[in-house]
C-alpha cells in the first residue's frame, strides 16, 4: 500500500507542476500524465473518451496544434486533483 500511495503522490506532484506553468509544459508530459489518471475515471463511457482524445492528439506532428488540444483536456488533472 505504501508504494501505491507514494506512486499517487508523485502522480498528483507532477499534475500540480504541469498546471502551474502549463503553457510551458511538454504535450508529451501532459499526455503522459492523462493517460495515467485514465483508469482512475469513474465512468467507463469517459476514460472511453479520454483514450481517444489522447490517441488523436498523440498522432498529431504540430507541436502547436497538439498544445492547443491538450489544453482542453485540462479540466482532466483538475479533476483528479479533486478525487474525481
Amino acid at each position: 500500500m505504501g508504494f501505491t500511495f507514494h506512486l499517487i503522490m508523485v502522480l498528483q506532484d507532477e499534475i500540480k507542476q504541469i498546471l502551474i506553468d502549463f503553457d510551458n509544459a511538454l504535450p508529451e508530459k501532459i499526455l503522459e500524465i492523462l493517460t495515467q489518471i485514465q483508469p482512475y475515471l469513474k465512468s467507463e463511457i469517459t476514460q472511453k473518451y479520454l483514450e481517444g482524445k489522447i490517441h488523436d492528439i498523440m498522432i498529431l506532428t504540430d507541436i502547436v496544434e497538439k498544445k492547443k488540444l491538450c489544453k482542453n483536456l485540462k479540466p482532466y488533472l483538475d479533476w483528479y486533483l479533486q478525487g474525481i
